[in-house]
C-alpha cells in the first residue's frame, strides 16, 4: 500500500470498493434487492470476495476510462526510488561484431545472461 493515507484510501477504493459496488449495482439492476441479497445466502464462503470478483471486469473498464481522462487517476501510479548506479557496476557496452559468427553469438548470449542475473539479484 502507499505511504500517504489519501493515496491508501484511493487505492482501496479503486481496488476493493469499486468492484464490489459495481457488482451490487449490476445485481440490483438485473434482479432487484433479492438478487443482491442472494449473494449473502450462505452458499458462498466469501460473499464479498465473490461480489468483488463479479464486479472486477466493470471496475477495470472504469479505471481505464479514468486513466484516459487523467493518467494515474484510475490506476494509481506507485512511487519508486531511483538512484544512480556506479560506473564500475554498470556493464561495458559490447563492441560491434559479426552477427553470423557463432562465437560472437555465444559471447553476446553470455553477456545477456550475466546482465539478467545481475538484474534479478538487484530486484530480489
Amino acid at each position: 500500500m502507499a505511504a500517504d493515507p489519501l493515496d491508501s484510501l484511493r487505492l482501496a477504493l479503486m481496488q476493493d470498493v469499486l468492484p464490489l459496488g459495481l457488482a451490487v449495482v449490476e445485481r440490483a439492476r438485473k434482479g432487484g434487492p433479492a438478487e443482491v441479497l442472494a449473494a449473502f445466502d450462505g452458499t458462498s464462503a466469501d460473499p464479498l470476495g465473490q461480489l468483488r470478483q463479479e464486479g472486477e471486469p466493470a471496475a477495470s473498464q472504469v479505471r481505464e476510462n479514468l486513466d484516459r481522462f487523467q493518467p494515474g487517476l484510475g490506476n494509481p501510479v506507485m512511487k519508486v526510488e531511483v538512484r544512480d548506479v556506479d560506473a564500475e557496476d554498470a556493464p561495458a557496452p559490447p563492441s560491434p561484431a559479426d552477427p553470423a559468427d557463432p562465437a560472437e553469438l555465444m559471447a553476446a548470449l553470455g553477456r545477456i545472461e550475466e546482465r539478467l542475473a545481475l538484474l534479478q539479484s538487484r530486484i530480489a
